[in-house]
C-alpha cells in the first residue's frame, strides 16, 4: 500500500457495527472514502466520499444511505455551497470549509488537519453536518453546525466541542491525523495482520 494511504476501522463504542475506512493525501488534497454498517440511532448502511483541496478545505461530500437517501454537494473551497442534485446554491452552510459525516470519525480529522493549532489554541469553526438516516427532517442536506476545537496536545489530543448540541469529547488521534477512539461514540479497531 503506498504511504500516502491509510486504511482504519471503527466500531461503535459498544462494539457493534463496522466501519472501514480508506484516507488518500497527495499534493492536491486528501481522499476519504469509506463504507458504514451503522448502529448509532438505528440501524443502516451507508458509503461515503469527501475530497478536500491542498487547503484542505472540503471541495466535495457524497453520501449515499443503502436502500435511502443521497447526497451530492459541493463546495468551492470558499465557503460557498452547491446542492448538486437540485442544482442550487446551499446559502446556510456558507462560510463552513469543513464537513462533518454524522456516521463517521473519519472527518473529526480534517479541521485538525487544516487548522494547525498550537498547544492550548483554539478555534471556532461552522461544519457542514451531515445528518444519521433518523436526523433527515426534509431534504437531505447538510446542515450548519458551530463547533470548536482545542489543542490538547499537538498531533495527538484535542477537544472537540459540538457548540450546537452542548457536547465535548476529548479525542486521540493517530500519526496520520484520524481518531482513534471517539469516547462513547466510536472506537478503533485494528486491522488483521
Amino acid at each position: 500500500m503506498p504511504s500516502n494511504v491509510v486504511v482504519a476501522r471503527w466500531q461503535d463504542w459498544h462494539g457493534q457495527g463496522l466501519e472501514h475506512c480508506v484516507c488518500q493525501r497527495d499534493e492536491g488534497g486528501m481522499r476519504l472514502e469509506g463504507v458504514v454498517a451503522g448502529t448509532r440511532h438505528g440501524l443502516y448502511g451507508g458509503h461515503y466520499f469527501v475530497r478536500t483541496d491542498a487547503a484542505l478545505c472540503t471541495r466535495e461530500v457524497r453520501l449515499h444511505y443503502v436502500d435511502g437517501p443521497r447526497l451530492p454537494v459541493e463546495s468551492d473551497g470558499q465557503g460557498q455551497w452547491h446542492d448538486a442534485i437540485a442544482n442550487r446554491p446551499l446559502p446556510a452552510l456558507r462560510g463552513c470549509m469543513d464537513v462533518d459525516i454524522g456516521i463517521t470519525p473519519a472527518t473529526n480529522m480534517l479541521p485538525i488537519q487544516r487548522l494547525k493549532l498550537a498547544r492550548n489554541e483554539r478555534r471556532e469553526i461552522a461544519a457542514a453536518y451531515v445528518p444519521l438516516p433518523d436526523q433527515i427532517d426534509g431534504d437531505f442536506l447538510p446542515q450548519r453546525a458551530e463547533q470548536r476545537y482545542t489543542c490538547l496536545v499537538p498531533d495527538q489530543r484535542y477537544r472537540y466541542e459540538g457548540l450546537f448540541r452542548a457536547f465535548t469529547a476529548e479525542l486521540e488521534i493517530d500519526q496520520f491525523g484520524l481518531v482513534l477512539d471517539y469516547p462513547e461514540t466510536f472506537r478503533r479497531v485494528a486491522l488483521p495482520a
